[in-house]
């Protein structure tokens, strides 16, 4: 039985290989030229301490290609989200389950629509991977999979488990998807304004402060929603994590870099949007929220 990823940047590049290590046949459904034709000409790298590793998957663009699929990984952008729910709609097996891993908000309710909530699990993933080629990835460290309540759990937990990953199971995953929400929001923004890598955030006085207010922010919304958060104080949070990951660049840093379209909207503005309806007034992230957008002309 195959694994489907929707999906050909570097999460899903990182869970191809680590799966077609363990032996998995994995499938991956990419509408990005160039790495679709990386994934179908030379298979997808692993690059881990300097050293390469090539896994043979089976790639296309043509979701009919993967019909009857019963398990698939969701590792898309959160814009491309309504685009990867009505190509599941077209290839999920009656009985298959799609697993959004993605950042932001929003993906488990537009995959529900299309598939019905049946068919949607959720979960949180904390590592780090970067794409430093069409189909080649590098490792960015370990991190966690935390996956939410769903008749599926077991059988994604252990194919995790046997790939190396480390996982763990909860009832609520609100609590951890908010929880990385604001990590996010405090960081990746400005690592993609000022084009510097996670650490160096903490070196910039106005850069720190400013990572601190836009922790803060978060976290009063998520307070307004009666949502938990795995930690009592959220600028520490977001400064451990940026002093744990100082040397990788986030995934919005990188997309900026490349000039597409990045995950704000998802991240920040999901914030901006929840704390509107609650009445929590969240300045600093519609700012932050705004430049990012207009690094990209529309």
């Amino acid at each position: 039985m195959s694994v489907l990823i929707v999906g050909s940047g570097a999460l899903a590049c990182l869970f191809a290989a680590r799966l077609a290590a363990i032996g998995e046949q994995v499938d991956l459904l990419a509408t990005w030229p160039e790495g679709l034709q990386a994934l179908q000409s030379s298979g997808v790298t692993l690059e881990v301490d300097g050293t390469r590793t090539t896994f043979p998957v089976h790639a296309s663009n043509d979701p009919h290609a993967f019909a009857g699929a019963r398990r698939a990984l969701v590792l898309v952008k959160a814009w491309q989200t309504p685009r990867a729910a009505q190509q599941l709609a077209a290839c999920l097996a009656p009985d298959g389950v799609a697993l959004t891993l993605q950042n932001g908000l929003g993906n488990q309710q537009t995959l529900e629509q299309a598939l019905g909530v049946e068919r949607v699990a959720v979960g949180v993933i904390t590592t780090g991977a970067t794409l430093v080629a069409p189909g080649v990835v590098r490792w960015g460290g370990d991190g966690t999979i935390s996956l939410g309540a769903h008749a599926a759990q077991a059988e994604f937990a252990g194919l995790f488990t046997s790939a190396g990953f480390q996982v763990n199971t909860v009832q609520d995953v609100a609590s951890l998807q908010w929880s990385k929400l604001v990590i996010n929001a405090a960081i990746n923004p400005l690592t993609a304004l000022l084009g510097v890598p996670n650490g160096e955030l903490l070196t910039r006085p106005a850069a720190a402060e400013l990572s601190a207010q836009l922790a803060a922010e978060a976290a009063a919304v998520a307070a307004a929603l009666n949502v938990p958060l795995t930690f009592a104080d959220p600028a520490a949070a977001a400064q451990d994590v940026a002093r744990r990951t100082a040397a990788n660049h986030s995934s919005m840093f990188q997309d900026a870099q490349r000039g597409a379209v990045t995950e704000v909207d998802a991240i920040s503005g999901a914030i901006v949007r929840a704390g509107r309806e609650a009445g929590v007034p969240t300045p600093a992230t519609e700012t932050v929220w705004k430049l990012v957008q207009a690094l990209r002309p529309a």
